[in-house]
């Protein structure tokens, strides 16, 4: 099978159009990461009335060169008794209703008491410091569309508009299987020749943020028959499967034909990118299967890259990740450039791009400084100090 390009790769994934159509109704206290099926509609006005915004005085603009007479205090959570006229005040707290007839609030540091009681505005005017009836948000109006990434400021929203059943989308299932004799679980002490399993939590932690649900089959040795039966048991119990390690053209690399045995249709098993070349891909009638290297930047790369993206899209979720323009705070100049590289970097505190050491896909300590990825074309070998770059933050 050819190398196809990284955005061909990433095409057919997402043409892949596999979605979860099935929704669930759950409380919105346990909703954060979840993405919303339905609108959520405002069950009222915000502000539900004409509410101070500051410490003050609720009188009329037209009687600010008066002595005003205070008739009533007004604290959060009453509701005002008397109607404002001339040569009339209510003292009103922040949050708390502005009183009929008045036109502005004036602040406490801008008053002064008079002997008699009466109080003296002192300062100038320059905002009546009043939050209107629905300026914010009018009854009826769709506060948080469908499809949306819930975060905290989202369940806050729901909170406030009364929305405390929220419709979400049914979470994908994600099986994780590492695939490698020399591999041990992380509370184990490697012995000769054995590394620790990194990608396993990278990845399960990865799905986790993605508001999927992962479940891990552990480590599968490099034993055909072995990988055979973890790969069918992980494909008939989740929408999606990824398998790390195991994709290269090694003697002991089996993950491709496993995957055709068990009888998904790959539809790609190398991509020109760099870390990332044998990226494996395809489908099988219960799930979607990638083949991910073993290293652990390549495998944290594909998954946020690709398997990310198609997990969203499997939600119906339209959340897109983030990505600046900058410029390059230095030079940078790279030794191959036959395939497509994907550069961890860091922004620096003047907003400037500067690459992260990083020694190739095995070096799993570069992501730690890294706040994003740049892409460098095939073909480019140098970039200059000064020159703009896309960041896709990570």
């Amino acid at each position: 099978m050819d190398m196809i390009s990284f955005s061909e790769a990433c095409d057919i994934v997402m043409k892949s159009d596999i979605r979860l159509k099935d929704t669930e109704e759950i409380n919105f206290t346990e909703s954060l990461n979840r993405v919303l099926a339905g609108d959520v509609v405002s069950d009222m006005d915000m502000p539900p009335f004409n509410r101070s915004s500051v410490d003050g005085f609720a009188c009329r603009k037209e009687d600010l060169s008066e002595e005003l007479e205070v008739i009533e205090t007004i604290p959060a959570g009453a509701w005002p008794r008397i109607p404002i006229t001339a040569g009339l005040c209510s003292r009103v707290m922040t949050g708390a209703p502005v009183p009929e007839g008045a036109d502005c609030m004036i602040m406490v540091e801008d008053t002064e008491t008079m002997p008699g009681g009466k109080i003296r505005f002192t300062g100038i005017f320059r905002k009546d410091n009043i939050s209107l009836k629905g300026e914010d948000i009018r009854k009826g109006d769709v506060v948080i569309r469908a499809g949306t990434l819930i975060r905290p400021q989202h369940i806050a929203v729901m909170a406030a508009t009364g929305h405390i059943r929220p419709r979400v989308s049914l979470r994908p299932l994600a099986g994780v299987i590492s695939s490698g004799s020399e591999l041990v679980e992380p509370g184990r002490v490697p012995g000769i020749s054995q590394i620790r399993n990194s990608n396993s939590s990278q990845l399960m932690a990865q799905i986790e943020e993605t508001g999927a649900a992962g479940k891990y089959y552990g480590i599968a040795e490099d034993d055909e028959e072995q990988t055979f039966t973890v790969v069918k048991q992980a494909i008939a119990e989740n929408d999606v499967v990824i398998i790390t390690g195991g994709v290269s053209v090694g003697d002991f690399d089996f993950v491709a034909s496993v995957m055709e045995r068990t009888g998904v249709r790959i539809l790609f098993n190398r991509v020109a990118v760099q870390p990332g070349k044998p990226t494996t891909f395809g489908l099988h009638p219960e799930a979607a299967v990638f083949g991910l290297p073993g290293n652990p930047v390549s495998s944290f790369l594909q998954f946020e890259l690709m398997v990310k993206p198609l997990l969203y899209r499997m939600m119906n979720c339209s959340r897109r990740s983030l990505t600046l323009v900058l410029p390059m705070g230095q030079d940078y100049r790279r030794r191959s450039v036959d395939r497509l590289a994907l550069v961890p970097v860091r922004i620096s505190d003047e907003g400037s791009v500067i690459p992260v050491d990083f020694h190739g896909s095995a070096h799993i300590s570069a992501l730690n400084e890294a706040d994003g990825i740049i892409f460098i074309p095939s073909g480019v070998r140098e970039l200059g100090k000064g020159d703009m770059v896309s960041v896709r933050q990570i």
